[in-house]
């Protein structure tokens, strides 16, 4: 019997033993886990690993309008490609492509299409061309397209280039500072011994590790870039505040003046919201410096900022997914790149209600400007490159015709047009301007004659660019199209193949062939 209760005693003895033993590794365990988290909240942002953080700005796509109610429809040109390469990434990785990320502008002005050079005084010609859309029956598409002069490397300016480079622990990957280190070199292949480069690093403080020197120096720059190496917080203002300092310290007098900031965009340190950037740059646009944005990398990629200093800072902007991105930007387009022919260009077209029911600008939704703006030098519009082109895309409804997307009937407001005079005329396009060094604008006025030609018969470069805004709606899952069928986008575009020597038209049809 004492037997029995010695193991009975025992027995529940360990059982007590292993009860205590449990709460105590249970304490332990949260205990270990708040100071984990303590930890990780002292850990500075750019080293903790979140592949989710890229980030975009909204945007909202442009409504059809009644010209008897918004007569005027007013917007900035946009030479950016960047929206496209990055949707390239996207589909190339097998990856949804987010909504925001899709700006219909910048993927078709990715492309070059075959506008004749301008002729006369004017540093661009204008070409317009109306057909059918494949999208919406019975709805019209009228393209406008830029072709700026194209001025041989001689006779183009000297260059004050100020490399803005950051070296931020976030640039660590593959596809960030390496690949940004050869795409620069691509870029300096191209200076000419009058050309001058200075080079700005910025992490957790900036510093200058090139002061000017000749683009002759070829070997000196290349070194330059190759010795640096990422480390540390991002603090993007001081950077910008350096390398614009350095330009004005070396301005070249009617010559190309120049930041060509590289970055993936996730400024961390000091001013650096997307507000903080918009300020600092409206600020640094008043000292006659242009601006070229190139993005790299992928997790944390803030397009956002990046679009902001670029819209912001007579600056043009571009992704480089890879080497070739950044053979064709910063090599083969080095001329529209970095040469400005024509700043603050502005669009403003007035549609014939005779002839148009409605109508809706594809894309350009944070470039639009206010009717007002037209003629107000003070307000800030993009810059036109040596031999780039610019297009544009209008969906018209033309008068008379059954639309869910035309505006209500206005009641009061009526606009009365003489027909004597103005019965040819779909629309009457403006155009406005300043010469790169100029504070005065100068107007060109066109008229758009009521023609139309079917689809069919419309040029290679109509059929190409509107299968690009068509993959552009379906990407955006746009409200305004009743046909989204991948087949019939990428039909439309082989048959606008033509002027395809690089090869870009023909990736673009297999790109729209992985998206279901």
């Amino acid at each position: 019997m004492k037997n029995k209760t010695f193991y009975l005693l025992a027995f529940l003895f360990l059982v007590l033993a292993s009860c205590k033993k449990q709460d105590a590794a249970a304490y332990e365990t949260v205990d270990s886990t708040a100071v984990a988290a303590d930890v990780i909240d002292e850990i500075p942002e750019e080293n903790i690993s979140d592949p989710n953080t890229e980030s975009y700005a909204g945007l909202e796509e442009n409504p059809f309008e009644s010209p008897q109610k918004s007569p005027l429809s007013t917007f900035s040109i946009d030479v950016d490609n960047a929206s496209y390469t990055n949707i390239r990434r996207f589909i190339n990785e097998g990856q949804k492509v987010p909504k925001d990320a899709v700006r219909i502008e910048e993927m078709m002005n990715f492309f070059k299409y075959k506008y004749p050079q301008p002729e006369g005084q004017n540093p661009f010609s204008i070409n317009t061309e109306v057909s059918e859309s494949p999208w919406n029956k019975n709805s019209l598409l009228l393209k406008i397209g830029l072709q700026g002069k194209n001025i041989p490397m001689t006779n183009l300016p000297a260059s004050n280039l100020v490399f803005l480079i950051d070296v931020s622990g976030s640039m660590n990957d593959s596809n960030k500072l390496p690949l940004l280190k050869e795409s620069m070199k691509i870029l300096v292949n191209e200076l000419r011994s009058k050309d001058k480069v200075s080079i700005v690093v910025y992490a957790g403080s900036a510093g200058v590790v090139l002061e000017p020197t000749s683009g002759d120096n070829k070997d000196e720059i290349m070194d330059a870039f190759d010795k640096l190496s990422a480390g540390g917080s991002t603090a993007g203002g001081e950077g910008i505040e350096l390398a614009y300092k350095l330009a004005q310290e070396n301005f070249i007098k009617e010559g190309n003046n120049r930041v060509v900031i590289a970055t993936d965009g996730d400024f961390n340190v000091g001013a650096s919201t997307d507000q903080d950037m918009e300020q600092l740059i409206e600020e640094k646009r008043k000292s006659g410096v242009f601006l070229t944005v190139l993005g790299f990398g992928m997790g944390n990629y803030k397009d956002s900022k990046m679009e902001i200093l670029a819209d912001k800072g007579n600056g043009n902007y571009a992704y480089i997914d890879n080497i070739q991105e950044a053979n064709r930007f910063l090599g083969k387009e080095f001329k529209g790149s970095m040469f400005a022919i024509a700043k603050d260009v502005k669009i403003q077209i007035e549609f014939n209600p005779k002839h148009v029911q409605a109508y809706r600008l594809i894309g350009y939704e944070n470039r639009k400007l206010n009717d007002e703006d037209f003629k107000n030098d003070a307000v800030d519009a993009g810059e036109l490159g040596s031999g780039h082109t610019v297009t544009a895309l209008y969906e018209i409804i033309p008068a008379g015709v059954e639309s869910d997307y035309v505006p209500s009937d206005l009641k009061y407001t009526k606009v009365k047009t003489n027909e004597s005079n103005y019965s040819d005329e779909l629309a009457t396009i403006k155009f406005r301007y300043k010469k790169p060094d100029g504070d005065k604008s100068i107007e060109i006025v066109n008229t758009i004659a009521n023609r139309k030609v079917s689809l069919d018969r419309s040029s290679a470069d109509f059929k190409f660019t509107t299968a690009v805004a068509w993959f552009g709606l379906k990407l955006r899952d746009s409200k305004y199209i009743t046909n989204s069928n991948s087949d019939d986008i990428k039909k439309l575009a082989k048959s606008g193949l033509a002027y395809d020597d690089e090869g870009y038209r023909a990736e673009f049809v297999r790109l729209v062939d992985a998206v279901n």
